[in-house]
Parts: structure tokens; C-alpha cells; sequence
């Protein structure tokens, strides 16, 4: 095996915006712990840390020592097809991009399956257990956050910029008030009271 590969995702739960699959693929002896000091499941750390730790994951990108990718699935789409098979499309399309099937081995957090022709292991709690699942769980969670940052102002009323579309009180608050936004999953708003 050439490369260990780790894939998780961000965003499952949310009321609103996507759901981001990240994929982490680092030579197969490489040291994620040295590398990355305090590598941990994304929510468990720090914004801060996570971000430190997002940057240092492009500066090693640049120089050719590790690949990442990070994919979105839309609310449209989660709301068409379901968030099971918008976080599958994610992990395939990922997994496919960063790693070759012959020389990859790939561990994947929670009941996440990949491509049957990837060797493959599906370890629960591995954003906590395994570091190269840490890693995609913080690339996906880092690059999910931005996104709705990115988004925020044209829905301001809502205040994506602090919870991310997940289901705060003051985001259904929000919903009640001003209704659902082209950001919500509406599949996901279903049982809330809204003006739309």
C-alpha cells in the first residue's frame, strides 16, 4: 500500500446548507500525530485549532506530500435523493479523485462505505480513533464552516455565520419568523412551524 486514506463528513445533521465529505490521503508510514499535534475529531477541537490545522494540511497538499479533496452535496440535492445517498455520492466521488483502488487503503468513520474495489475499513467513532479520519473530519468541517460564512449574508435574518444551519434555537426561531430560505433542507423542516 502506497497511501492510508481517511473519510469523513460534516454537516449530516444541519437544517440548512450542504453536507461536505472530506478525503485524506497521506503516503501510507506517514506520522499524522508528529505532523499535526492535537489531531483530534473536528468537534472536539477548537475552531481555531481546526483552521491551524486545515492550513498546515494545504501547505503539506502544496508540496505534494498529501492529497485532500472536499465535496459538497447541496439542500436541493439532499432534498431530491436523501442524505444517505448525497454523503455516498460524496465519499465515491472523493475516494475516486485521491486514491487509486491497487495502492490505497481506505478508513472510513462511522457506517461510511467506499467503492467496492478499495480495500476498506469502516471503524465507528474513527474521527476519534483514527488520525487520518481526524483529518478528513477537520478538512470537511473547516471547509463546510467557510461556506456558510461565505453564504451568510445573503440570507443575514438567519444567522448561518454562528450555528451553520444547524438546528440552534435561534435558527428556528428564525425559520418561524421569516420561513424556510434556498439554503434550507426543507426534507429536514419538515415538523417546524414557518411562514413558508
Amino acid at each position: 500500500m502506497q497511501w492510508l486514506v481517511g473519510v469523513d463528513e460534516a454537516g449530516r445533521g444541519p437544517l440548512a446548507g450542504p453536507v461536505a465529505v472530506g478525503v485524506v490521503a497521506v503516503p501510507y508510514r506517514f506520522d499524522i500525530k508528529r505532523a499535526f499535534p492535537g489531531v483530534n475529531d473536528s468537534k472536539k477541537l477548537s475552531e481555531t485549532k481546526r483552521e491551524e490545522i486545515y492550513k498546515e494540511v494545504q501547505r503539506l497538499k502544496r508540496q505534494g506530500t498529501l492529497r485532500y479533496i472536499v465535496g459538497f452535496s447541496s439542500a436541493g440535492y439532499i432534498d431530491t435523493h436523501g442524505i444517505t445517498k448525497a454523503v455516498r455520492r460524496g465519499v465515491w466521488s472523493g475516494v475516486r479523485c485521491v486514491a487509486e483502488p491497487g495502492a490505497s487503503f481506505i478508513k472510513l468513520d462511522g457506517l461510511l462505505k467506499a467503492p467496492p474495489d478499495y480495500r476498506q475499513e469502516t471503524i465507528i467513532k474513527g474521527d476519534v480513533l483514527e488520525p487520518v479520519i481526524s483529518l478528513a473530519s477537520i478538512v470537511a468541517k473547516v471547509r463546510r464552516d467557510r461556506l456558510m460564512k461565505k453564504l451568510a449574508p445573503q440570507y443575514p435574518e438567519y444567522g448561518f455565520e454562528v450555528h451553520k444551519g444547524y438546528g440552534t434555537v435561534h435558527h428556528r426561531k428564525a425559520i418561524g419568523a421569516f420561513g424556510l430560505c434556498g439554503l434550507h433542507r426543507r426534507s429536514f423542516c419538515k415538523n417546524l412551524p414557518s411562514r413558508g
